[in-house]
This record gives C-alpha cells, sequence and structure tokens, in this order.
C-alpha cells in the first residue's frame, strides 16, 4: 500500500468496530427492503426521488454494505469512496426522515 492509502486506512480505523459494521449493513438492508418492497411509499416518505436524492441513496446503501461485509479496499481513491464516515450519516438522515414521516 501506498502512503497515503496507509494514511486513510488509519483515518478510517475508529470505525472498523463490529457494531458499526453491523449498523451500516442493517441500514443498507432497511433501505434495500423498503425501496424494493414499496418505492412509491418510500419515495413518499422521503419527499420523493429526483436527481440528487436517487444516487445518494444508491451509493450510501451500496457503500453501507461494501463496509459491513468488512471488504477493505487497498487504492485510497476508492478507501474514500466507500467511505463509512460518508455512508452512514446519509443513512441515518434517511432513515429519520422515513421514520418521522
Amino acid at each position: 500500500m501506498t502512503n497515503l492509502s496507509t494514511q486513510v486506512a488509519k483515518f478510517h480505523s475508529p470505525m472498523d468496530k463490529a457494531l458499526f459494521k453491523a449498523l451500516s449493513l442493517i441500514l443498507g438492508f432497511y433501505h434495500l427492503i423498503s425501496i424494493m418492497w414499496n418505492p412509491e411509499s418510500y419515495a413518499d416518505s422521503i419527499g420523493g426521488f429526483n436527481t440528487i436524492v436517487s444516487p445518494l441513496i444508491i451509493w450510501a446503501m451500496c457503500s453501507s454494505m461494501i463496509f459491513g461485509v468488512g471488504f477493505k479496499p487497498r487504492f485510497w481513491v476508492w478507501q474514500l469512496l466507500f467511505s463509512p464516515y460518508i455512508s452512514l450519516p446519509i443513512l441515518l438522515i434517511f432513515t429519520g426522515i422515513r421514520l418521522l414521516a
């Protein structure tokens, strides 16, 4: 691994805990099942799908699954792209919106 990859891996090491991985998988599966079961109801509860929300929720679900199963990309770009520091807050926000709606 390059020096930058090592630094990004150290940055992610506090999140490399079983609790965070389980939370990531649970949130990812919750949103996946909600979208697949009844997409119209899901869209209504979060305010609708648009060009920002749709790719964001798809990316956050994919990123949460990658992190949740324990896959660790080697290259720093992929480590940052699939960072749990970004995907978990997005899924938590959508979970809050969905549950409060």
